[in-house]
C-alpha cells in the first residue's frame, strides 16, 4: 500500500498520470483503453495478468518492477511478455523511461501481440483433437500421415479438418496454419504407443 502511494504520487508529479489498483483483479474489473500497465513483480503476478491480457482482445504494453530484482527475475518476466523492468524503489528516471519507451518502443509488439491475442482466441474454440490436426498440418503432414498418427482414418481428418476451418473462419488449410503459428500452437506430438 505505501510503496504503491509513493510510486504514483512519484509517477503525477513527473507528469506521467497513474491510476494505482490494489489486485490484479480490481484492475480487470476497470480494464482500460490505452496506456502502460506498470506491475508490482511478485510471485506470478506478471504471468497472471499476461496470461489475462492474452484471453482479451485487446493489448497493453506492461513494464515489471521490484525493489533490487536478481537478473533471473528480469530475464523470466520480459520473456513472460513485459515490455521493459524497472528498480523501485529506486532510480527514478529509469523507472520513467521504462514507461515512455514502452509507450514507444512497443508498436511492433502491440501489434505482435493483438495478432497473437486474436489468434488465440479463434484457437481456443477447437476441441483437443482438432488442435492436434491443426498442429500436424503445421508439421505439413497429409491426412493419411496424421490419422496415422492419431490413430484415426484419413477420413475422420478430413472430417475435423473441415471442421476446424470452419470453427475458426479460415477460408482455407494456409490462414488457419498461419493462425495456429501466431498463437504459438503446441508442436505435433504423434501418439506412442508401447511396443510391450
Amino acid at each position: 500500500m505505501k510503496r504503491r502511494a509513493s510510486l504514483s504520487f512519484f509517477l503525477n508529479n513527473h507528469g506521467t498520470f497513474a491510476e494505482p489498483f490494489e489486485t490484479i483483479d480490481e484492475f480487470i474489473g476497470c480494464w482500460p483503453k490505452s496506456g502502460v500497465i506498470l506491475i508490482h513483480d511478485e510471485g506470478n503476478a506478471v504471468a497472471s495478468l499476461m496470461h489475462e491480457i492474452c484471453s482479451r482482445h485487446t493489448w497493453l504494453p506492461v513494464v515489471a518492477y521490484s525493489e533490487n530484482p536478481d537478473p533471473s527475475r528480469i530475464v523470466e518476466a520480459v520473456l513472460g511478455g513485459a515490455i521493459g523492468y524497472a528498480n523501485w524503489p529506486g532510480c527514478g528516471d529509469a523507472l520513467l523511461d521504462a514507461i515512455r519507451n514502452a509507450g514507444t518502443r512497443s508498436g511492433a509488439a502491440i501489434a505482435a501481440g493483438s495478432r497473437k491475442t486474436m489468434a488465440l482466441s479463434r484457437i481456443e474454440k477447437l476441441s483437443k483433437r482438432e488442435r492436434e490436426i491443426l498442429a500436424g498440418m503445421v508439421e505439413g503432414l497429409s491426412n493419411r500421415l496424421i490419422g496415422k498418427h492419431l490413430s484415426i482414418s484419413p477420413r475422420t481428418v478430413e472430417l475435423h479438418r473441415a471442421n476446424l476451418l470452419s470453427k475458426i473462419g479460415a477460408r482455407h488449410s494456409a490462414e488457419a496454419i498461419r493462425l495456429a503459428i501466431e498463437a504459438s500452437l503446441p508442436a505435433f506430438e504423434p501418439v506412442v504407443l508401447d511396443a510391450a
